[in-house]
């Protein structure tokens, strides 16, 4: 297809400033064309550039819109968006700060975040800190050098001061998932309560009666603690039944494996003659989890029963498939956009807190105790462990 000719438009700018794209996307640094520039090779004033430029026609005569429109082609102009935001007060530029872009979760929820974007005509800026407090402040202060309107916010959950300046500044901002204590913010993400109580409840039913919640460190991250708080309101439903919180570090090798030994000895050595179920906490535990597992023998659900919170493109391919507690995140991400986007343009209500629904994924992993009696019993399990070699349960 060739390209339109603006010779022969009335109104040119549109296909010059195509025309001009092409050529300047190959132009960096000090190749850069500036108004000024296009103002003299076209003999006008900078003022009548900048009216082509924003679309003030009727103050232009037709030679004039011609000349300059001729001239932008042939140097290659393509105007700053960034600049003409600025002078209008309007970047549409949405900063999104996530707390470890190597978590499935965050990747999910930068996708429903993106095509809201698209939507309203917003362009997403992403930063990732790594769960590090410093690479948080600094990524705050870049995208505030790019005059974002507003800013989605998946804390690392311990640098509360920038984020209180923000709110007294009145600045739009979206927390995803997880709260800050003392800011005011809105909030869009899972109901991490019920959905606790929903995978727990699972379990239970199944027959598992010794079940750990496994997640990452729960100070300062209220997503974590939330789902701490489910499991234990569920598990207190039956006293007749045992449940631990176990934290973990998954960027430790072996740490995963260590831990669960521990708590699968421990029930061991308190005679229990139950069966044993896993609750990951989040998708990159529960990938540890199953590594951890393969390397000390044992199996899912012959030996223990595993229900991971987020569904995962290989949970269905796993043995015959791990049970999920699905999030919608994509949703999340939408969602927030849409709410960031409210605030953007000035609303000024009380805050609002989003929170949508899990889903129970039920599979092979989690198969009812009563369907299979020979399952091991925590005794079983503990003379795998023991029989096992020293050192062959690190992280493979």
């Amino acid at each position: 297809m060739s390209s339109p000719e603006p010779e022969a438009q009335i109104n040119p700018r549109s296909s010059t400033i195509w025309r001009a794209t092409v050529r300047q996307s190959i132009k960096t640094g000090t190749d850069r064309v500036t108004i000024a520039q296009v103002a003299r090779e076209a003999g006008v004033s900078k003022t009548s550039v900048s009216r082509y430029l924003g679309g003030e026609f009727d103050a232009l005569s037709v030679r004039l819109r011609e000349q300059i429109g001729q001239t932008i082609a042939r140097l290659g102009y393509q105007p700053s968006q960034m600049a003409r935001g600025l002078k209008g007060g309007r970047t549409r530029l949405i900063g999104m700060l996530v707390a470890d872009i190597l978590n499935p979760y965050s990747v999910a929820v930068l996708h429903g975040a993106e095509a809201a974007c698209q939507k309203h005509g917003y362009t997403l800026m992403l930063c990732n800190t790594g769960n590090d407090e410093a690479r948080e402040k600094q990524s705050l202060a870049a995208l505030h050098s790019y005059s974002v309107e507003g800013l989605l916010f998946n804390t690392q959950g311990r640098n509360v001061t920038p984020l209180r300046e923000l709110g007294q500044a009145a600045f739009p901002v979206v927390l995803l998932d997880r709260h800050v204590e003392g800011c005011d913010f809105d909030l869009v993400g899972l109901d991490n309560v019920r959905a606790a109580q929903l995978g727990t409840r699972h379990l239970l039913a199944q027959g598992y009666t010794d079940i750990a919640l496994v997640v990452q460190p729960l100070y300062g991250v209220s997503s974590r603690q939330g789902r701490q708080a489910g499991f234990l309101q569920a598990m207190s439903e039956r006293p007749d039944c045992h449940g631990e919180t176990l934290e973990v570090d998954v960027e430790q090798p072996g740490h995963v494996a260590t831990v669960l030994r521990e708590f699968f000895l421990r029930r061991v050595a308190a005679g229990s003659q139950g069966r044993l179920a896993l609750l990951a906490g989040n998708g990159m535990v529960s990938l540890q989890i199953a590594l951890a597992l393969q390397s000390m023998g044992l199996r899912f659900p012959e030996d223990v029963g595993l229900l991971c919170f987020d569904e995962l493109s290989w949970s269905p391919l796993v043995g015959s498939g791990i049970s999920t507690i699905e999030q919608p995140t994509y949703d999340i991400g939408f969602t927030a956009i849409e709410r960031l986007l409210v605030r953007v343009r000035g609303e000024r209500s009380v805050r609002m807190e989003i929170l949508l629904e899990p889903r129970l994924i039920c599979r092979g992993s989690t198969v009812s105790v009563a369907s299979h009696p020979q399952r091991a019993i925590v005794a079983g399990i503990g003379e795998k462990l023991r029989s096992s070699k020293s050192g062959q349960y690190g992280v493979v």
